[in-house]
């Protein structure tokens, strides 16, 4: 089951890699600033960027001086990280099975990677391994429904007009663990200082020049939501983009929309 997860979602980005930075950038990358804070990286210090997509939170950490090294399953992500920062290394491989040995790096960084994982505390395991004694896990992932005004946005349209009984392969919940004390006890059980955990909550605006950008963004430019629009009926598709739409209507500005997104920024220190 989890392999067949792990499958799906490295073929899904496989394809649609080349649509993150003109979809989903404007907004994870507003994380990056207050995810580097939370885990301390400064000058120097040897950065793993697990899920590194096209390679932007490895691009922020070299320009606080540390070393990174960017990760992905994806070969087009990471060919893609070359080509937009040639003089950062980047590399293909598992979050799951990290191809590094143990006590390797001063921080591991997961800017929203976590979610695309058959097994989320597996990979938080991982991170643990590859730290040096002391050294910060930081990481960023979705807000729950009730925080996250996106989601609440998206859901409220799928789970009014879409068919969810359709062939997927099962995955992990969508939010990571469950609220704050979820996340503590998550992360003590791979090997990190539970008392040393960072907890916020962040919430940006994500700057579209229409509704309609953000029904086609979750069609083309994903993968787990995409795939369960793509099992939708023509009809129940016209439906959830006129929900979407609707939806969006009370955060119109003048030259588009701002939706308010909403993520829980974690660093946690290895005992």
């Amino acid at each position: 089951m989890k392999d067949a997860f792990t499958k799906f979602e490295r073929e899904g980005w496989e394809q649609v890699a080349n649509k993150y930075d003109s979809t989903w950038s404007s907004s994870t990358r507003q994380f990056i600033p207050p995810l580097l804070d939370a885990a301390d990286v400064s000058g120097k210090m040897s950065i793993l960027d697990v899920g590194c997509g096209p390679g932007y939170v490895s691009a922020a950490a070299a320009e606080r001086g540390a070393v990174p090294i960017g990760l992905d399953f994806s070969t087009e992500m990471v060919a893609i990280a070359k080509k937009m920062f040639r003089r950062i290394e980047f590399r293909q491989g598992n979050a799951q099975n990290l191809p590094f040995p143990d006590a390797s790096f001063d921080r591991v960084l997961a800017n929203f990677s976590f979610l695309h994982l058959a097994d989320p505390e597996r990979g938080c395991g991982q991170a643990c391994r590859v730290l040096k004694p002391g050294g910060k896990f930081g990481f960023t992932t979705w807000a729950k429904l009730d925080e996250n005004p996106y989601l609440q946005l998206l859901d409220g349209a799928i789970q009014a007009h879409a068919n969810l009984d359709v062939d997927l392969p099962a995955g992990p919940p969508h939010y990571l663990f469950e609220g704050e004390k979820g996340f503590r006890e998550a992360l003590e059980r791979t090997g990190f200082d539970r008392g040393s955990m960072v907890f916020k909550l962040h919430t940006i605006r994500w700057k579209v020049p229409s509704a309609r950008f953000i029904f086609e963004a979750e069609l083309n430019a994903g993968v787990r939501t995409a795939a369960l629009l793509a099992r939708q009926t023509p009809q129940a598709l016209r439906k959830i983009q006129s929900a979407i739409e609707k939806g969006a209507r009370p955060y119109a500005k003048e030259n588009g929309f701002a939706i308010p997104k909403a993520a829980y920024i974690v660093a946690i220190s290895k005992k």
